[in-house]
């Protein structure tokens, strides 16, 4: 076996050539007492606590408070997800990687115009990283070939963000998203467990400070208290994953979401940190001219069939038909002047 330092280097010399941008490696926790013991119990939401006592205790104050909404996956075995040892036997560090998708393009903001999240205006992250993801994790089999190993691109059961943070990525927010003194708020993430022991990177430090823009910003405030996020209110939630239809959102809420037909920026778009920026140098997360430019008019006689083509390889698919179709019938009415006779059906 490779020096770990050697070894940890040579990872992020791969990762790098790629195409990740940002990559940093954090260290399991070892020898602990389980989560259901008594000492643990006591401990759990201390900061002095191990990082998964720690995120176990966060994770399960938030389910409890049903910030979650529908997505009942996040409830499923918290403590698996909040401790990878649970997920890969005998893992010992991850390697956490980000990419950027910052483009310089500017949104439509004209009327009729729809407004769809930076990160899916171009083809689908997940299928993106994972490719590279995969190559990274067989170039770690070629070092160690003993070696077991899991990779995830935003679909296992694994708390990310904590991990990026602990792994030297970025801190997470008072928005709850990561955030990185070189990329702003524009990185995607994605990590390898592994159960070989790699020389580590510094946490990140939280530069958040006084700065409460994201909370302001925060169009129908989602963010109840920095860090903090009930998901039932959020945009992005509410038109990716919420599957219910129109006359299923209150009033309040259908007319907050505004244009957004796809996930909202707004808390990111506002972050001081993204002064700092550089546009990726991806092809992939180049916008289309739809993407950029959604018109609703055009979108609202979509076919279920012209939606399954122009979203082919598109995050965009992710709240299927009836979900993308409703956000648009949504968009329009709250564009539509309070003395007109159109009406949401």
């Amino acid at each position: 076996m490779p020096p770990r330092s050697t070894l940890a280097t040579q990872i992020k010399e791969e990762a790098r050539r790629l195409g990740f941008d940002a990559i940093g490696i954090a260290r399991l926790p070892t020898n602990l007492p389980t989560v259901s013991s008594p000492f643990a119990q006591d401990s759990i939401l201390s900061e002095d606590s191990p990082i998964t006592w720690r995120l176990w205790g966060r994770l399960k104050k938030w389910l409890e408070l049903r910030f979650h909404g529908a997505m009942e996956w996040m409830a499923k075995d918290p403590k698996r997800r909040s401790d990878p040892a649970e997920v890969l036997p005998g893992c010992q560090s991850i390697v956490v990687v980000g990419t950027n998708y910052y483009t310089s393009h500017i949104p439509d903001e004209t009327k009729k115009a729809g407004r769809i999240a930076r990160y899916a205006w171009g083809k689908d992250y997940h299928n993106l990283m994972k490719e590279r993801l995969t190559q990274l994790e067989n170039f770690l089999h070629t070092k160690i070939p003993e070696v077991e190993t899991r990779s995830y691109v935003d679909t296992g059961p694994i708390m990310e963000k904590p991990w990026a943070q602990e792994a030297g990525i970025g801190w997470i927010g008072k928005h709850t998203n990561v955030v990185s003194t070189d990329f702003g708020s524009w990185l995607l993430l994605g990590e390898i467990l592994t159960t070989v022991p790699l020389d580590v990177d510094e946490p990140a430090m939280d530069l958040c400070g006084t700065c409460s823009l994201c909370i302001q910003a925060c169009p129908t405030g989602a963010i109840v208290e920095p860090y903090l996020l009930d998901a039932e209110r959020c945009i992005s939630y509410l038109t990716i994953e919420f599957r219910g239809g129109v006359d299923d959102l209150p009033a309040e809420l259908r007319k907050k979401i505004g244009n957004r037909i796809f996930g909202c920026d707004d808390c990111l778009d506002i972050c001081p940190f993204n002064v700092n920026a550089k546009p990726t140098a991806e092809p992939g997360f180049q916008p289309s001219p739809w993407t950029l430019h959604p018109q609703l008019p055009t979108l609202a006689n979509l076919t279920k069939e012209e939606f399954q083509s122009m979203t082919k390889g598109s995050p965009l698919r992710r709240p299927k038909y009836d979900g993308f179709m409703r956000n648009v019938q949504i968009g329009l009415a709250n564009q539509t002047p309070s003395n007109s006779p159109t009406v949401i059906r």
